[in-house]
């Protein structure tokens, strides 16, 4: 399996852990902080996912220091676009973050592989 093809596994399975815990919030909080909240969790679970599933590098605290900044532009299009679906009433609330999030996918692919994968992000070994 390619690299691509286990990143879109860890993908879906980050989705889901995104989305049921953002609908667990809806209940108590509005759609934005509930969105962050769920995102925070989301960048911690993909992070270890990518690192030893999908690239196969060990994951270091300086890896994990820099890996947000993957996340980064991600972030951006996911949270902005949301906000504009939702205030534009385009979209409800309890979809506009899943399909801003599936619009994010190839940039967060390729910022995520330069990250893991490039010598400055920890050493080159592997963690298998």
């Amino acid at each position: 399996m390619s690299a691509l093809a286990r990143f879109l596994v860890v993908g879906v399975a980050n989705t889901l852990v995104y989305y049921l815990l953002y609908r667990l919030l809806l209940l108590g909080l509005a759609y934005l902080p509930a969105h962050l909240l769920a995102y925070g969790v989301g960048i911690v679970f993909s992070f270890f996912a990518n690192s030893l599933y999908t690239f196969r590098v060990r994951p270091t605290w300086r890896r994990f220091l820099i890996f947000p900044s993957t996340t980064l532009v991600n972030f951006l299009v996911v949270t902005l676009g949301s906000v504009l679906l939702v205030e534009r009433g385009w979209v409800d609330e309890r979809w506009a973050t899943l399909l801003m999030t599936v619009a994010a996918v190839p940039v967060t692919f390729l910022l995520t592989r330069l990250v893991l994968t490039s010598r400055r992000g920890g050493r080159a070994e592997s963690a298998a």
